[in-house]
């Protein structure tokens, strides 16, 4: 039996409904596979927790996950307790980058029975592979002076190594798929990060003659996205560059709301974290109003990295046919609550064994 340890942090708002609806899915397809098993472990952390102890996690929290094989995370953040800033910090992002999670993960497809906002979407098929430890999120810069004559300073840090091992990621993904691989930059506006970017882009491009690639400035991708989604497949981005674009993904798909990714650690030392791209939406937290399709699509990533790609991809086509048959939130112009979208989904996991 291949059993699977997942450290399970629901965090905020609607996180704590749509986690424990994915477990349920991850155990009924688990059961399915009937060689595999999952072994949740619940982590109160959370805002609540915040206002509790001071803390968004506790000071060996890194410790406490470190044995787990995943990161199973909700959502994170409730303003109206707990600024961003410090909830985000305290949790999210610490786990990012002490687990040196360093590449980001976020596909975005015409899903069957999903109406895209696109007037024609084309049946696109596309993932996005950002930079996740460094770049525009770096945390080196700071302020000086008071009144007018004050001054925030933010730096932005692109080390050849993280960026050479998210192209490195993408160009094997991109073998994966349909050999082939946007990069998006800005160049022409950003005088030494981007050129720098886009130098070593086209240095590792000469390892992949199979690959077809292209680099595109961030503008116009953003709006290449809405009108032309279709003429992509795998695009590396930076992490401010990969964060805008994989929103848009999520829009153009129909719903944030059905959006997954992970957080990849990718030289083993430490787990990887998998996390849907919605937020905590506490106005709608506790009504039963949530998608957990966001959160169930991030189980099928999961599923993909522990080598289990058959199931994962199961997985998908069962969430397309309940959205087929307009099984959905109201979100998507559905009428289910989230326990009976689960339910129904469970239900015909069950029936394929």
């Amino acid at each position: 039996m291949k059993k699977i340890k997942v450290a399970s942090i629901p965090g905020d708002g609607i996180g704590q409904e749509v986690v424990p609806a994915a477990e349920e899915v991850l155990t009924a397809i688990a059961e399915l596979h009937g060689g595999l098993s999952f072994e949740f472990t619940r982590f109160p952390w959370s805002c609540d927790y915040y206002t509790e102890t001071g803390k968004m996690m506790p000071d060996d929290g890194l410790e406490q996950l470190t044995d787990f094989d995943s990161i199973f995370l909700g959502a994170v953040g409730d303003p109206s307790v707990v600024p961003d800033h410090i909830s985000l910090w305290g949790l999210l992002l610490t786990i990012r980058r002490e687990f040196e999670q360093v590449i980001n993960v976020r596909p975005a497809k015409l899903l069957n029975g999903v109406r895209s906002p696109l007037v024609n979407p084309n049946d696109f098929d596309l993932i996005v592979v950002r930079e996740n430890s460094e770049g525009e999120y770096s945390s080196v810069g700071g302020e000086i002076y008071q009144g007018g004559d004050q001054i925030a300073i933010q730096n932005a840090i692109f080390s050849r190594k993280g960026t050479e091992r998210a192209m490195r990621y993408a160009f094997e993904l991109a073998k994966k798929r349909s050999k082939k691989l946007t990069s998006a930059t800005k160049s022409n506006g950003i005088f030494h990060t981007m050129p720098f970017w886009d130098r070593i882009f086209s240095e590792i491009s000469r390892d992949y003659p199979d690959i077809e690639t292209d680099s595109q400035h961030i503008d116009a991708l953003a709006a290449f996205f809405v009108t032309t989604p279709h003429r992509f497949d795998v695009i590396v981005a930076s992490n401010l560059f990969g964060d805008i674009l994989t929103d848009l993904g999520a829009a153009i798909m129909g719903s944030v709301g059905i959006a997954p990714s992970a957080n990849i650690n990718v030289n083993g030392k430490y787990p990887s974290m998998f996390e849907p791209v919605h937020g905590s939406a506490p106005d709608i937290a506790g009504k039963g109003l949530a998608n957990p399709i966001g959160q169930i699509w991030t189980a099928k990533m999961m599923l993909d990295h522990f080598g289990e790609e058959e199931l994962g991809s199961t997985l998908l086509s069962t969430i397309e046919s309940l959205l087929a048959d307009q099984i959905t939130t109201p979100d998507l112009g559905g009428t289910f609550s989230t326990i009976e979208v689960t339910n129904e989904l469970i239900a015909r996991l069950r029936k394929l064994g």
